[in-house]
Parts: structure tokens; sequence; C-alpha cells
């Protein structure tokens, strides 16, 4: 069953935003953060990992279901649900070259490559 979707305040803040920070626990208790981009498409937000699945955020993430992301100072819990759908995939990749093209061409590529593309993650109110 799909999460709950983030309210349409966060889903702008989160558009607006180049980066937020994704924070995650470690098993150690702590908790790491990591600069991420988002994206809006079709009404969601939108992450993937620059790393691809050896992204250390991304794979506590998905273990977890769930992240926390800082945004313009605000602390946003989100659950995280992978994405499979190709379709939706398309538009999330065209989301980041529309976002982040003109500003980091090559960065954005990684972002859109088959590997990256992979952890496409949606998020969720959580």
């Amino acid at each position: 069953m799909a999460a709950s979707p983030l309210d349409s305040s966060t889903i702008d803040r989160l558009d607006a935003a180049i980066e937020v920070d994704a924070r995650t626990p470690r098993s150690d208790g702590s908790t790491s953060s990591r600069p991420i981009w988002v994206v809006v498409a079709g009404g969601d937000a939108y992450v993937r990992s620059y790393r691809g699945m050896s992204g250390a955020w991304y794979r506590r993430a998905t273990a977890d279901g769930e992240l926390t992301l800082m945004v313009d100072g605000d602390e946003v819990r989100a659950t995280a649900e992978p994405v499979v759908d190709d379709d939706v995939n398309d538009r999330v990749s065209e989301a980041y070259r529309d976002k982040y093209g003109d500003r980091s061409p090559g960065s954005t590529e990684t972002m859109v490559n088959d590997e990256v593309r992979r952890t496409t993650l949606r998020l969720g109110a959580a």
C-alpha cells in the first residue's frame, strides 16, 4: 500500500529547495546527515542516491522505510517507498534535468543514469 502523500506546503518547500539534508540513524545510535537533491513530479517528491545502491543514507532509508529531511531548518519525517514504475522514473529523470541540468549538468546526468535511477524513492508522510 502506498504511503500518504506529503502535504502541499512541504511539497512546495521541497520543490523550491536546491539541496536538503537527509538524516538517517546509524547502527551505533548516532545520526548521519547527507545533502541530497529532491525533485517533484506529478505532485509527489522523489529522491535518488547519487552513489547508487551503495549510498549509506539510501541503504538506511530503504531498510527503515523512512528518513528525516532538513528543509529550511525544519525537520520533516518522511516515508521512503522504492519506485519501480518506468513511466514514473522517466518523469522523475525529467524533473532532475529540469531542476538541476543547467546548474550542474554532469551531476544531473549521473542522477538520471540507469544505476542511480534504480534508487528512486517516493517520499510520503510519516
